[in-house]
């Protein structure tokens, strides 16, 4: 998820979640989850800046120690290929993952095959590839991630979960691997793959779609995929309400690509305001009550009953094909430097009251109903 100035996908009416399976039975309050995530991948990068974060009870706590000490059971980590400010690429990564497995925090590796952002709004190849051809561009891909993949084995923090591309709605590496070149997209989604499970056995590979709530999109990607023999091992779902539909079509859209294609899925991102309100100046992107979801208002107890609604929405998948959600950027408090915009120091942060933090960077209810409810 680009944050978030390019996205137009358009709000859809909100609705309260749907907390039954397919059968119409209602979800087990003892289905556990597997993966009870937040995404991390700003949290470097805000500490060398000077960032802090406090326990609920206003103690500073280191932010991965937080982490286990709620119960989190997965960090996720975008990374780039050459990014402008020299973070999210592999030389970051690694000490990061070190520091999250001292902890018994498993980590979820998010290839973007990009500089900057990739989401549906861009998918802009590394500068270093923009001349590749697609055989070049294929090999890159595999190279670097089997690169980073590798390293994070050599080390002794294998990824559980790795993502071959963010939010591909419209495909990747763009113009060459749009939606508009399908043959070219699979191969080197294929690329990417091949290279995960020959450095990582074991590890679980996604392919990640926004708008979780739009059935219509995953039948002709994965349709699309499938016909052209890639084979994944999880589905990834964005889901923001304020872009892409209810809970109701969240719950049917997992309940039917996990039966159409036999492999389970999980919420990769979703996230809700506790507030309004802005820190840095920035405006953020959701800032008007119209954007809230019925029956959650921008409070902390609005932002912890929609991560519950999350977790029980997943859970009620059938055959417990739902694996679990990742919070997007929980931990990402506004700090002077560490804006939206890798190029641009001075950019500020447009999603500060979504993170699970106060504005005195005092964690907030849901950090910890993440990582306890459906443990």
């Amino acid at each position: 998820m680009q944050r978030r100035t390019l996205l137009k996908a358009a709000a859809a009416g909100m609705a309260t979640p749907a907390l039954l399976t397919a059968a119409g039975t209602p979800a087990s309050a003892a289905t556990s989850l597997s993966i009870r995530g937040i995404d991390f991948s700003s949290v470097a990068k805000a500490e060398a800046l000077g960032a802090v974060w406090h326990q609920s009870d206003g103690a500073r706590i280191n932010p991965v120690q937080l982490l286990s000490r709620a119960g989190i059971t997965h960090a996720r980590l975008k990374v780039w290929v050459n990014p402008a400010d020299g973070y999210n690429n592999k030389a970051r990564i690694l000490p990061m993952a070190l520091r999250l497995s001292r902890w018994g925090i498993k980590t979820i590796i998010d290839f973007h095959y990009s500089d900057t952002w990739a989401d549906p709004g861009a998918q802009t190849k590394p500068a270093a590839w923009a001349g590749y051809s697609v055989s070049q561009l294929s090999t890159a891909v595999h190279d670097h991630t089997a690169d980073v993949l590798g390293a994070l084995a050599a080390q002794g923090t294998p990824a559980d979960l790795v993502q071959i591309g963010n939010e591909i709605n419209g495909g990747m590496l763009w113009d060459t691997g749009n939606w508009n070149n399908l043959d070219n997209l699979a191969l080197f989604l294929t690329s990417g793959i091949n290279a995960a499970r020959a450095t990582t056995p074991g590890v679980r590979t996604i392919l990640h779609l926004a708008n979780g709530g739009t059935q219509s999109l995953y039948t002709w990607f994965f349709d699309a995929m499938k016909a052209r023999g890639v084979h994944w091992d999880v589905i990834g779902m964005s889901f923001y309400p304020y872009w892409h539909g209810t809970l109701t079509e969240l719950a049917a859209n997992l309940s039917y690509v996990t039966g159409r294609y036999g492999t389970p899925a999980f919420v990769a991102e979703t996230a809700y305001p506790w507030t309004l309100t802005d820190k840095d100046g920035t405006a953020n992107l959701v800032n008007s009550s119209s954007q809230l979801t019925s029956g959650y208002p921008a409070s902390s107890t609005g932002q912890n009953a929609w991560v519950k609604a999350v977790a029980d929405t997943v859970a009620a998948t059938p055959n417990s094909m739902g694996l679990g959600y990742c919070y997007w950027e929980g931990f990402w408090t506004a700090t002077t430097g560490n804006g939206w915009d890798p190029a641009n120091p001075s950019s500020g942060n447009n999603w500060e009251n979504q993170a699970l933090f106060d504005h005195n960077s005092v964690a907030l209810p849901a950090l910890y109903t993440i990582g306890s409810y459906r443990a």
